[in-house]
């Protein structure tokens, strides 16, 4: 077994001490959470997203969710719509404000992403990349 320190989940904890200052930043800028911001990603990519499919892409349990959209809708974010098809499946979709915010959170969030690929290198960073979605995906 690896040395404490050097254990995989102490270096993924002392990576995110690492990471996380600067995107804790960008998002307090705009008024995020780093959990409205996770939901707010989502959306920005594919907008309308179903709670149950909101959690599992987000990695926020279901209840937590809830009051993470209620805030988001509560700011103007995100509104909430229930599917006419099947009115248990409630839907999460952006307002116009919510889908302007994309452009000034993703440009500060590019800035901090070419940072951290500088500091490694590029060729570390894309097997960084890989080796963390081969264990997530195997996992």
């Amino acid at each position: 077994m690896n040395e404490f320190s050097n254990s995989l989940p102490m270096m993924l904890y002392r990576a995110l001490d690492v990471v996380m200052p600067e995107f804790r930043r960008i998002f307090l800028e705009h008024g995020l959470t780093e959990q409205q911001w996770r939901v707010l990603r989502v959306l920005w990519e594919e907008d309308e997203q179903p709670l149950l499919i909101l959690a599992a892409k987000t990695l926020i349990s279901s209840p937590s969710l809830v009051g993470v959209v209620d805030r988001l809708e509560r700011d103007g974010l995100v509104v909430r719509r229930r599917k006419q098809q099947d009115r248990r499946i409630v839907s999460v979709t952006l307002t116009l404000q919510g889908a302007q915010l994309e452009d000034a959170v993703s440009a500060k969030a590019e800035v901090a992403y070419r940072a951290l690929e500088k500091r490694v290198g590029p060729k570390a960073w894309r097997q960084l990349m890989t080796s963390l979605e081969q264990l997530a995906v195997n996992g």
